[in-house]
Parts: structure tokens; C-alpha cells; sequence
């Protein structure tokens, strides 16, 4: 690969390019925010209309209804969404046909990716899974809709070419924000997710060269499915988000590194604030003005960058075509039947960057190498970290192949003083309340599933305890309840490892859970579900 002659994005100054790294050592803490399931253009396309150099919609974007027939009608990106229910299709074969235009095959896969990507199959896709589901994919929100968002726009600086690491669902897309691999996870595989990715992270080269990090939770980490993680000498770095983030921010005890997980579990008393469908926007852009207005009034706030962006785009529409010849991370291939060879990005999403040090109404474009073929995804975060922190080796080809945006931090002498103190509230778009006696998403699902490995039950059951028996007839409710005892199982055998001397750097294993009467409630009625999984 060469490095890039010409920026293809936001033009840098040359001598801000010169400025030393000691110069960009202004940043001490990096917070990362990663929301669900949502499109750049639609959650921010709109945006447009506040700055005209977005690369956003206009209404003249379409999909037609049938791909191969030219005459079946075509479907506008519009301006009218609201509450989103049911999910839309983002498994790997959905996203394959979204982006390319066909429906998803072993002999179409090995020719497409060597072609441009199209962007002319949301519509068609989504009216496959469910009738009149094409409206809802090729709609996006208007400024004002997500008030949130329009003031940080305004504010600080929006990317509008940072795309999805992997064209697949959640987790492999996660996994890639803080490691900048899957280690092969092409979809979201229970069994590896359940036994924990073995991968180095940002956390790992974090803390080797003696930088600290947090994570800070609602609901039980989604975190833990790295297996370094479960490390002893880890666990204390996990804090209970509404006990302790805003009391650190206070106290200007942030970590460098710190990392906020959502409530990914939808429910009355606390609905989910993740912005995955089914769950209210308004409720994720409260937590973004949360966790925001929290940064704003810390001690720490002239030393912060804030990092919010989306692990995928969930189904929704977006334009701009997917980029391809992109590195294989670690040389590692997803298995059969798709064989995935991470040689191609996913569709774009938001990425919004907020700091003192930004100037107002920033739009960042493509980056500047490091090389001809970089773009901006979601491995640019630890590529970047890296470089503000210092750190050492890369994690794998990707980050170091990945654009990095420290520049933004270096085109001033000061940290603005103007910046809001706070964000204003957003509306509420669902009328109902939160769905918490129905069935458990797929997330939902593989959260469960990451609990039964934390606390044991995945050993304890054995053969009869198949992953998908666990959640069958489980619900939003009780999967909640679930993932929370079986951390608090977790968390109660790491404290038990530590007065026994246990070496910090192992993995935490929960060999025997505890046999209480609520385990055996939960046992009869996984033997029921299993019983039922048999006989359908």
C-alpha cells in the first residue's frame, strides 16, 4: 500500500501536522460511547440541511422496490422517522444484499466484493423481511428530531466517512472499537462469544504502559466478551455507571481510557437507552446529554475527547458506497458457509468527536493516509488512542492501516471556552411503554448467553443447557435479571479469587455456582424450555 498523495478530506494545515506529540499530549482522557444499530443518514443525513458540506441526503436518495426490475417503483429516503418497531434486517446475508443489490449467495459473494457496491438493496430487502418495512429503513431524522445530536453537530465535529468494521451485526463491530479485529467473528457466533475473545485490546496495551482505564455500566458489560477482560486484575476497572461516573467526573478521577455501556435491556422502570430498535431515540440522546453535560462540568473537561459512534448500521439506508480493499486484520478467515475474508468495510454510521480543543461546525471528511487506500472505521479508535497515549505496537494490521483523527485536536493554541454547559432535552417518540414480558432480541440473547458463561451455567448444565434453550421462551424482563445476578455471581467469585491469592493475571472462571432455590427455578424452567425446544 502507498500513503495517500492528496487528502481526500478536511484539509490540515501543514504546520499543524508538524506539531509535536507532546503538544497533542493536551488529551489525557478518551471516552468512548458506542450506540446501537443506526445509519449515518438515518440518524444524521438530515444534517445537510445545518451545513451543506455534510455529506448527507437531500430526499433525492431511492432504492427500488425490485432490484432487477426498473418499472417496480421507487422508494425516497424521507425525513419522517420516529419510533422504530420491529428491528430490520442486519445479519451478514441481509447486509450483503442491502449493499449490492442482489440477494445473498455462495456464488454471488465471491464477485461482488471486486465490484462497487451498489446501496440499491434496502428497500427490497426490508420489504422481504416484512411489508411496508422498506419506509422505514429509507427514513432518517430530522435536526430537530434528535436535538441532541444537532447541537454537538453545531458544536464540535461530525465524520461523515466512518463506516462499520465488519458488513455484519453487532458483535463483530464491537469487538473491532476496542482490538480492531473480530478474530475471525464474522456473525454473532454463541459459542466463541460465550467462551470470551481471546484478542489483545487497547485495554491490554493501556494498561502495560501504564495508563489506566474504566468501564462504566448500566447494564452488565458487553465488555466481558473479550476474555482478557475477566482477567483478575481487570475487574476492578468495571464501575456501576449511575453510582460512580458522574462522581468521577466531579472529582476528576476519569480514567484515560473510559468506556460507557448502555442499557441494553428494554424495561419499564428503566428502558433502554442503547437506540437499538425497538427502544426509544430519546432515550440514547438523553444519555448522550447525560454523559456529556457530566464532562462538561468535570475539572478534567479541558483534557477530554468524547467519542460518540455506532457499532453497525442495523438496516437502515445509507448512501455512500462501502469501501473495499481493506487488510485482513490477523489473517484470519471466517468460517464456513460465508468465508468472510475482512477485505471489505460495513455501511457508514455517525461518528461525532467532542473536546474543547474542536472547532465549531467541524466536518470531517476521509483522513490523510496513512495509507492511499485508509478510511475511517471503527479500529481508528485504538489507532488513534495510540498515538495520543503514546502506546506501543499496533493491535493488528487494521488499526494500523486504519485513518486516525488526533489532528482535529491541533488546530488550536487554547480550549474553547464557549463551549454549551448543556444540551437540550429531547422529545419522546414511543407512545407505549417498554416491552419487557416479550422475547429477547438477538443482543439481548447474547447477553444472556455471555451470563451463563460468567456464572457458570454454560458448565453446569452441560449438554443439556444448549444456548438457545436458555433464552427460548425467556423474557426482556428476566433476561435482565439474569445477566444481572449471574455478574453479581461473577464479581462475588473474583472477590473470593483475590483473598485466596489467586494470580491476577488469570481469567476468572465460575466453576461451581451456588445451588440456591432461585438457581433450581431457573433450572426447571430451562428443562421445560428444553423439553419444548424437542418436541417443536
Amino acid at each position: 500500500m502507498q500513503l495517500r498523495a492528496e487528502p481526500k478530506g478536511w484539509l490540515i494545515n501543514q504546520c499543524m501536522m508538524q506539531k509535536t506529540g507532546e503538544e497533542a499530549s493536551m488529551i489525557t482522557t478518551v471516552v468512548v460511547l458506542v450506540m446501537e444499530n443506526r445509519s449515518f443518514d438515518h440518524m444524521v443525513g438530515w444534517m445537510k440541511q445545518l451545513n451543506p458540506d455534510i455529506n448527507g441526503v437531500d430526499g433525492t436518495e431511492f432504492n427500488l422496490m425490485n432490484t432487477s426490475d426498473p418499472t417496480s417503483g421507487k422508494v425516497f429516503f424521507k425525513d419522517r422517522s420516529e419510533y422504530v418497531d420491529p428491528d430490520p434486517g442486519h445479519s451478514i446475508q441481509a447486509i450483503y444484499e442491502q449493499v449490492y443489490g442482489v440477494k445473498y449467495s455462495p456464488e454471488s459473494s465471491v464477485i461482488a466484493p471486486n465490484q462497487p457496491a451498489t446501496m440499491s438493496g434496502f428497500a427490497q430487502q426490508a420489504e422481504s423481511q416484512q411489508k411496508g418495512m422498506s419506509a422505514t429503513v429509507m427514513n432518517g431524522f430530522l435536526p430537530d428530531a434528535v436535538p441532541v445530536y444537532k447541537k454537538l453537530v453545531s458544536e464540535f465535529a461530525l465524520c461523515d466517512r466512518w463506516f462499520a468494521s465488519v458488513p455484519s451485526s453487532t458483535q463483530p463491530n464491537r469487538s473491532y472499537v476496542h482490538s480492531a479485529t473480530s478474530h475471525g467473528l464474522e456473525s454473532n457466533v454463541k459459542k466463541k462469544l460465550m467462551e470470551g475473545l481471546p484478542q489483545k485490546t487497547i485495554f491490554d496495551s493501556l494498561h502495560e504502559s501504564g495508563h489506566s482505564f474504566g468501564i462504566y455500566y448500566q447494564d452488565p458489560p458487553s465488555t466481558l466478551f473479550y476474555r482478557n477482560l475477566r482477567k483478575l486484575k481487570y475487574i476492578s476497572k468495571f464501575h456501576p455507571f449511575d453510582l460512580e461516573f458522574k462522581k468521577h467526573c466531579k472529582q476528576g478521577k476519569l480514567p484515560n481510557y473510559t468506556v460507557v455501556e448502555q442499557r441494553f435491556f428494554d424495561l419499564k422502570i428503566a428502558p433502554g437507552n442503547d437506540d437499538h430498535p425497538s427502544h426509544d431515540v430519546s432515550q440514547g440522546q438523553k444519555l448522550v446529554k447525560e454523559v456529556y453535560e457530566a464532562l462538561r462540568s468535570s475539572p478534567q473537561w479541558n483534557k477530554v475527547l468524547f467519542i460518540i459512534t455506532y457499532d453497525e448500521h442495523g438496516g437502515f439506508y445509507d448512501h455512500v458506497p462501502t469501501p473495499i480493499d481493506v487488510p485482513n486484520p490477523d489473517g484470519i478467515n471466517g468460517p464456513a458457509p460465508f468465508n468472510f475474508k475482512f477485505d471489505r468495510l460495513g455501511v457508514r454510521v455517525p461518528t461525532i468527536l467532542v473536546s474543547p480543543w474542536i472547532q465549531a461546525g467541524t466536518v470531517l471528511h476521509g483522513p490523510n493516509g496513512p495509507y492511499q487506500t485508509s478510511e475511517y472505521e471503527h479500529s481508528s479508535i485504538p489507532a488513534t488512542v495510540k498515538k495520543i497515549f503514546k502506546l506501543g505496537d499496533f493491535l493488528t494490521k487494521r488499526d494500523e492501516w486504519a485513518g486516525t483523527f488526533e489532528h482535529l485536536l491541533l488546530t488550536r493554541s487554547s480550549p474553547r471556552t464557549d463551549c454549551p454547559i448543556t444540551l437540550p432535552s429531547p422529545m419522546k417518540w414511543r407512545d407505549t411503554v417498554a416491552k419487557e414480558d416479550g422475547m429477547l432480541s438477538e443482543l439481548q440473547a447474547e447477553l444472556v448467553h455471555l451470563g451463563a458463561s460468567l456464572n457458570g451455567d454454560c458448565r453446569k448444565f452441560k449438554d443439556m443447557m444448549y444456548p438457545d434453550v436458555l433464552v427460548k421462551s425467556m423474557t426482556v424482563k428476566e433476561g435482565s435479571k439474569y445477566m444481572k445476578d449471574a455478574l453479581k455471581t461473577f464479581l462475588d467469585e473474583c472477590e473470593r479469587c483475590r483473598r485466596n491469592g489467586m494470580d491476577e493475571s488469570e481469567v476468572v472462571v465460575v466453576v461451581n455456582p451456588d445451588k440456591t432455590a432461585s438457581k433450581k427455578k431457573s433450572f426447571l424452567k430451562m428443562i421445560r424450555a428444553w423439553i419444548v425446544c424437542r418436541t417443536n
